[in-house]
């Protein structure tokens, strides 16, 4: 079997200055860092998130990943792709009562290969419980499991090597992400230089501790602070002003969904107006990716054509 060194996919880094009067007002100098390779489900944190986990696998002769995730997931798609890339399998415990193959997430993952299995609800909850987890090993001998969202020591570790600090203006005085299931946060934290913000976009009383759980040392518990004043009505869900959001940076060839980095980044705009961050900060935004999530959004009506085509980058130029 190849090593992941053998097989690395190639990302191409980005840095965008955003221009808009309340940074100017404000004093506030804004970046934000992309990372995109050929496969798109791979782009922003997705392929920094599974890449030793691949390695993990490799070594351990397994034949692929088991992981977990809801019916329209960014990580269900991420997995799918990067099992393909490395010639492993893939087996998914979706949350969803039935299989709808139209799903577009959904069938991108069966195109890939992966295997589907079911979970309701309740059964879903059990993804983190040893129990559960020991039982489903015994059942797959020869898959590693990988966490929800790549959420593990292993996911932050990829997220570690990012030097996000070092903008294109010159040293960051925080570096900011969008936080759900906390591997990428925690992997920020892990090779920061600075102050790290991490903006929530769920409700979930859990994340703080294991986001701490995946930390190098408790040294750095001084470095970060995770805002839980922007998830709104919660996980997948949105208001106009967040989908209106994302239509200007997309006017600035910024493109966003409204599920991670459009609400967090517009969080970010908030703070700066309420002058949380002293004039003179420099903002380093690392785009998590997650494009995929939009014709999931279209699917389900939750998003017009327009705003499709937009928010993807298909109308620009």
């Amino acid at each position: 079997m190849q090593s992941a060194e053998v097989t690395a996919l190639p990302v191409v880094a980005r840095w965008q200055q955003i221009h808009q009067p309340l940074l100017l007002q404000r004093q506030v100098e804004l970046w934000v860092y992309q990372l995109n390779t050929a496969i798109p489900q791979l782009s922003g944190n997705k392929w920094l998130k599974l890449k030793y986990h691949i390695a993990q696998a490799q070594q351990a002769q397994k034949a692929g990943f088991l992981t977990f995730g809801g019916a329209f997931s960014n990580h269900l798609a991420a997995v799918a792709a990067m099992c393909r890339y490395h010639g492993l399998e893939s087996l998914a415990y979706v949350r969803a009562d039935q299989l709808d193959k139209h799903n577009p997430t959904l069938a991108f993952c069966l195109q890939q290969g992966m295997q589907i299995q079911l979970l309701s609800r309740e059964q879903y909850r059990l993804r983190n419980d040893a129990g559960f987890l020991q039982q489903l090993q015994q059942q797959h001998q020869h898959f590693l499991i990988v966490p929800e969202g790549g959420s593990s020591v292993a996911g932050a570790s990829g997220v570690a090597e990012l030097e996000l600090d070092l903008t294109p203006g010159g040293k960051a005085s925080h570096i900011i992400c969008a936080a759900a299931s906390g591997g990428t946060l925690a992997g920020i934290i892990n090779g920061a230089g600075c102050k790290v913000l991490g903006i929530a976009v769920v409700k979930d009383p859990s994340l703080p501790a294991r986001i701490t759980q995946l930390l190098y040392s408790s040294d750095q518990q001084q470095n970060w602070v995770l805002n839980t004043d922007f998830c709104g009505a919660g996980y997948a869900r949105f208001d106009d002003s967040i989908l209106q959001f994302c239509r200007e940076m997309a006017q600035q060839q910024l493109y966003l969904e409204p599920i991670y980095t459009g609400k967090a980044l517009a969080g970010v705009f908030a703070l700066i107006k309420q002058g949380y961050f002293p004039p003179g900060s420099r903002l380093s935004f690392f785009h998590t990716g997650g494009l995929q999530g939009l014709a999931g959004l279209h699917y389900r009506k939750l998003i017009t054509n327009a705003d499709f085509a937009l928010l993807s980058g298909l109308t620009a130029g």
